[in-house]
């Protein structure tokens, strides 16, 4: 009984720790003109995060992203240092239920 116990145990911990999601972020401070959105993509290709990220007409950076959430945590924590120009000085997020909405992550020229 306990070896069934502990197989149920270690199935239930995979499917908590790695549970997908979804957050909805702006970024504020000197974030455009930075190439703060090529670093979000560069970035989010490496965790297998999907998504966009794209300016927005009062200076901040939207971004939009799925995936594992220990990837999504690792992605906000870069995207809070930003690239080496930039200077994120706050960060708004919203966490979601995954949609699997994406294939890839991606660079949206719009917002303005």
């Amino acid at each position: 009984m306990a070896v069934s116990d502990n197989l149920f145990s270690s199935i239930l911990y995979d499917k908590i720790t790695n549970m997908k999601a979804r957050f909805h972020a702006f970024i504020g401070g000197r974030v455009q003109g930075v190439a703060f959105r090529f670093f979000a993509q560069h970035v989010a290709d490496m965790l297998g995060v999907t998504g966009w990220v794209r300016n927005l007409y009062d200076g901040r950076v939207e971004v939009m992203a799925e995936g594992e959430k220990e990837a999504l945590e690792q992605f906000l924590a870069e995207l809070k240092k930003g690239p080496r120009l930039a200077r994120v000085e706050e960060v708004e997020i919203n966490w979601e239920d995954y949609q699997g909405e994406f294939l890839d992550f991606s660079i949206k020229f719009s917002g303005y």
